[in-house]
């Protein structure tokens, strides 16, 4: 894999860079520079302050924290939610609350995860027959529960 370069522009003064919390992480902190209550069963789009241009032939997958989920049954819709190559909007995370409580977003809060992967293009071929295939038709379930 080669050195690529993730290209951020801050559109708001309490915007954080996307960091790597750890060596080997494989995403990227994203921050809210909001601070918003999500009610029990609510969902809002949460302000990063960022925009960002993605290496070529890259796309950037937004992740639920999974210490959110667990302490406190907060995680995303649309998950991964994609940022393609082109976008240049502002990155914003959809948050969704599915505790029993209130839950406050805070300014400067680790909300969620960036993953930048590459993208292969494919032909798309219409065809008569596909091959075979050991599986073949089977889905949602069928090898079993255990």
């Amino acid at each position: 894999m080669g050195n690529y370069t993730l290209k951020v522009k801050k559109i708001n003064d309490d915007a954080i860079l996307p960091n790597y919390a750890h060596e080997g992480d494989a995403g990227l902190d994203l921050y809210s520079v909001e601070e918003l209550i999500l009610h029990s069963g609510e969902c809002k789009l949460v302000k990063t302050g960022i925009k960002i241009e993605l290496p070529k032939n890259t796309e950037a997958q937004v992740r639920p924290r999974s210490g959110l989920a667990l302490k406190h049954t907060i995680t995303l819709l649309n998950t991964p939610g994609t940022i393609d190559e082109g976008y240049r909007g502002e990155v914003g995370v959809i948050m969704i609350n599915h505790g029993k409580g209130d839950f406050k977003v805070e300014k400067g809060m680790k909300i969620a995860q960036l993953v930048v992967k590459p993208v292969w293009k494919v032909n798309v071929e219409e065809v008569i027959e596909l091959t075979d295939s050991d599986r073949g038709e089977g889905g949602f379930g069928s090898t079993g529960l255990r």
